[in-house]
């Protein structure tokens, strides 16, 4: 790509304050520019450049025409060591960053053409638990399937991580290949000392460590995610992950409408519906934008 200025942001994602929820970069570049066609050499050492968790890569689809009711922009994710097919939280800081900086203010949804297909973003009330007037965002996500996983399965080694916690269950992502460990309280998620190294030899992507939310806490469950083989050690919080998640506790509570706390040491909160129907998980949060810049190179 030629060298020239391109805007940035940072946005933490899944959170209202700043230095809290998960971090991304965003750059806005040319109409098509992050296409699939796009220069992903560049993309990926722009990533390492930021090294955050996701680098978001932003440019307008000039085969949506410049008035249509809907903008649609190109939208491809790369952490510090490869591009990623999915990202919720990188998704959320890139409508954000359009809502706020970028659209019309009239405009409340933009659609993101993606290697997971076309994706939406919308502006919505606040859940009825938070303060009305407050910027949420709704991304709508395919939802993912879960296996269980029996004795002759590869399950995760992993006797460090979890210290004695106690296990209720071990399943595996169908479309990502992650582990979901559920643990027998929200407490245990919360006091997992991840032994990154001993993550690593897991046959999956990555790990996810769930659990019910204490009583009285305002959640209906705690999660954590361990991703070192994409360059993530803790992802601070994993909207996709949550796309498994939403059919996983939606089947154990019997609800439909969950609030996430992912319960890492920034944390975030995550509202969840699941549309089973149709194979949708509806992911609401907040956002706050906490730098801006520009690129030279």
């Amino acid at each position: 790509m030629a060298k020239k200025s391109i805007q940035y942001v940072v946005v933490d994602a899944f959170t209202a304050e700043p230095f809290k929820g998960n971090p991304a970069a965003v750059c806005l570049l040319d109409d098509d520019a992050s296409s699939p066609e796009g220069d992903a050499r560049w993309m990926q050492s722009v990533a390492v450049e930021f090294n955050l968790s996701q680098t978001a890569f932003l440019s307008r689809d000039s085969s949506c025409p410049a008035d249509a009711a809907t903008p649609r922009f190109h939208l491809r994710w790369f952490t510090s060591v490869t591009e990623v097919a999915l990202c919720g939280h990188a998704t959320l800081a890139s409508a954000h960053f359009l809502f706020t900086s970028v659209l019309a203010e009239h405009q409340g949804v933009v659609e993101f053409a993606t290697k997971s297909g076309i994706l939406i973003a919308k502006k919505v009330p606040a859940p009825e638990t938070e303060e009305q007037g407050k910027l949420f965002i709704e991304l709508d996500f395919p939802s993912g399937d879960f296996v269980g996983c029996g004795s002759g399965d590869e399950l995760p080694s992993i006797p460090d991580t979890l210290n004695g916690a106690s296990v209720v269950s071990v399943h595996k992502s169908v479309a990502t290949t992650d582990f979901i460990v559920e643990l027998s309280s929200g407490k245990e998620v919360a006091d997992v000392l991840p032994n990154i190294e001993e993550i690593k030899k897991c046959s999956g992507r990555g790990v996810i460590i769930t659990g019910p939310a204490p009583a009285g806490s305002g959640y209906d469950f705690f999660t954590r995610f361990f991703c070192p083989k994409w360059g993530v050690d803790e992802d601070p919080v994993c909207g996709s992950a949550h796309c498994v998640l939403a059919p996983y506790w939606a089947g154990k509570l019997g609800k439909q409408k969950l609030i996430a706390f992912q319960v890492s040491p920034r944390s975030g909160v995550l509202y969840l519906e699941l549309d089973a129907a149709n194979q949708r998980a509806r992911l609401q949060g907040e956002a706050v934008t906490v730098m801006a810049g520009t690129l030279f190179a």
